[in-house]
């Protein structure tokens, strides 16, 4: 995925650094990695690594690079200098091993590090390279590309009328970043379509707040995760907290990760840890022997048991799948949607020099079931379609309910606890149908649990 890592301060040693996050949201001590899916390494790393090749290379494969890398210099249309052969060959060997691995220079680096921190110029929208097309894996919440109606499974064809393809996506990814005020047209066929449409944009400056919390209706809280950055787990823990404080502890809550790129596994790791009293939440497995980790909850679950509702999509990837995964083996809350994106690998950023690192994916990850989601995605347990609602046309009857009809007797001991429920005329359905069913299922819920 194009939204990943930055500054280098770890070293290779993947479990102290996938570790301390954990703990850090007790004591504070060691700031989060700032890399979605795995650590930074130190600036030696990719040396070390280097020299613990468990065979040689053959000198055939060497003389056959020597001698294309010669006939591209000499022959091809246009003159190419050196480093920019070398650096074509260095992205192809990783470009083809899968499509998170990748090759970074200084701006690949920046651009990293403003995903991360969830700042940036562009359109926020999050990309993944397939088959050298730009698919859309989702847009950010309150984005240009989010109120211009681009959805997850969208794919781009062309910038500004320009085709995209396997030769120019570098170019046509680097374009959807800009100043802010800046225009732009995307070519966009969505999913479901045949017919491609052109959206014009602006670009702005991308500000995401990765962390809403409000209520849907008395008892009912509605948590917003949109992207897994530094401070999520710590502004969830604040903003809920001061949630509850406010309107005491709710009945129930619906953790929404529907169009959730991901983010940092660390963070990933402290959310699920927020909702868990205990069990595990994830593990990880490489031939790295410091890749093999696993990941457990600590005592404390903010909403104290109360039932949830995970809302998911086909754009739910990555650290948001982690935290699906650990809350459905934990049958701590019913996954209801789509079947997520399927994103089970873990990348890890080995630092060249100070301008230039290689993504590399180094493990797999699991769920506590042991269960990897890699190209399969996560199942939810109630499926949802991706349906509308419209309200009826039809004229509303004059008559109701005995309280239409004229002379009825008051009832002496009315109640007022149901009046004003946020889906009275079928408000909810009409807005966010997924959101009305999952608010339908956590009654239930806690109907059962009373």
């Amino acid at each position: 995925m194009r939204q990943l890592p930055p500054r280098f301060v770890f070293a290779l040693a993947l479990g102290a650094a996938l570790a301390a996050p954990v703990h850090a949201k007790q004591d504070g001590a060691t700031p989060p990695v700032r890399q979605p899916d795995a650590p930074a390494a130190s600036s030696t790393a990719a040396a070390n690594v280097a020299t613990k090749a468990d065979d040689g290379v053959d000198l055939d494969d060497i003389r056959n690079f020597t001698r294309v890398y010669h006939i591209v210099q000499q022959a091809y249309v246009e003159k190419l200098d050196n480093k920019t052969i070398m650096k074509a060959a260095i992205s192809g060997m990783l470009e083809n091993l899968d499509p998170h691995s990748e090759y970074l220079d200084k701006d690949g680096l920046a651009e990293l590090d403003e995903d991360t921190t969830g700042q940036y110029g562009g359109l926020g929208i999050e990309v993944l390279q397939v088959d050298g097309a730009l698919k859309i894996v989702s847009p950010i919440d309150d984005t240009p590309a989010s109120r211009a109606g681009i959805k997850a499974g969208d794919t781009i064809l062309k910038v500004d009328g320009r085709v995209v393809d396997s030769q120019n996506i570098d170019d046509a990814f680097k374009k959807l970043r800009g100043d802010p005020g800046s225009k732009i047209t995307l070519t966009i066929l969505h999913e479901k379509s045949d017919k491609p449409i052109d959206v014009p944009m602006v670009r702005e400056r991308i500000n995401v707040t990765s962390v809403k919390v409000r209520p849907l209706e008395a008892g009912y809280v509605y948590i917003r995760l949109s992207q897994f950055q530094e401070d999520t787990a710590s502004d969830l823990e604040k903003k809920l907290g001061d949630y509850i404080r406010k309107n005491g502890a709710p009945k129930g809550a619906v953790l929404d990760l529907r169009s959730n790129p991901g983010g940092l596994l660390t963070t990933a790791v402290g959310v699920a840890d927020t909702f868990l009293d205990s069990g595990g939440i994830v593990s990880t497995k490489g031939r790295l022997p410091d890749a093999n980790l696993h990941f457990d909850a600590h005592p404390g679950d903010l909403l104290n048991g109360a039932p949830m509702v995970v809302l998911v999509d086909n754009g739910t990837a990555s650290a948001a799948e982690i935290v699906s995964g650990a809350l459905k083996d934990n049958h701590r809350a019913l996954i209801m949607g789509r079947r997520t994106f399927g994103k089970g690998v873990v990348q890890t950023v080995l630092p060249l020099d100070q301008d230039h690192a290689v993504k590399i994916t180094t493990a797999r990850y699991y769920t506590p079931n042991g269960t990897s989601i890699q190209a399969e995605g996560i199942k939810p347990d109630i499926a949802l379609a991706d349906l509308a609602v419209t309200k009826s046309d039809a004229t509303p009857p004059l008559i109701g309910s005995e309280a239409d009809l004229p002379n009825h007797l008051v009832n002496e001991k009315a109640s007022t606890d149901d009046k004003g429920s946020a889906d009275d005329d079928g408000k909810l359905a009409i807005e966010d149908y997924a959101l009305s069913q999952a608010l339908n299922v956590l009654k239930g819920l806690a109907i059962g649990r009373r």
